[in-house]
């Protein structure tokens, strides 16, 4: 019996909505995924942060947004690899073989915007907050 195909557009594309908290690990190997295990522990260390700590608001959200970068940048690699080497790493068992399209460079592109973006937006925050306190924002 042939194992199931794993797609390489919709593994890009969970890691690009979902990568924060790591559905695209779960969807990759299924089961208990160490690395998708550690996204999902943002979600325990915003509460601690937010029910005992009482830092500044940004450093509430900041667990989740370097989950989210880390995320974007598994998409990116899981979209930048090679149609044969995916499809000896997860498709080896699989009767059909990948064949990326338009698609997945639309993802790219897409992926490398909102990655700048929440990378650039995070580090101009996280400077005003360390050094200004919060005074622009």
């Amino acid at each position: 019996m042939a194992d199931a195909h794993k797609n390489k557009t919709v593994a890009t594309l969970l890691a690009l909505l979902l990568g924060g908290f790591g559905i695209h690990r779960f969807y990759l190997k299924p089961g208990a995924d160490r690395i998708g295990l550690l996204h999902l522990c943002c979600l325990p260390v915003m509460g601690i942060l937010y029910g005992s700590v009482k830092p500044h608001p940004f450093y509430v959200v900041l667990p989740l947004l370097v989950s989210f970068i880390a995320g974007f940048v598994e998409a990116l690699v899981i979209g930048l690899t090679s149609d044969e080497q995916w499809d000896a790493k997860y498709n080896a068992h699989s009767a059909r073989q990948s064949r990326s399209n338009w698609v997945l460079v639309l993802l790219l592109v897409v992926t490398m915007l909102v990655a700048t973006t929440v990378l650039i937006g995070t580090i101009a925050r996280l400077s005003d907050v360390m050094y200004t306190g919060g005074a622009y924002g």
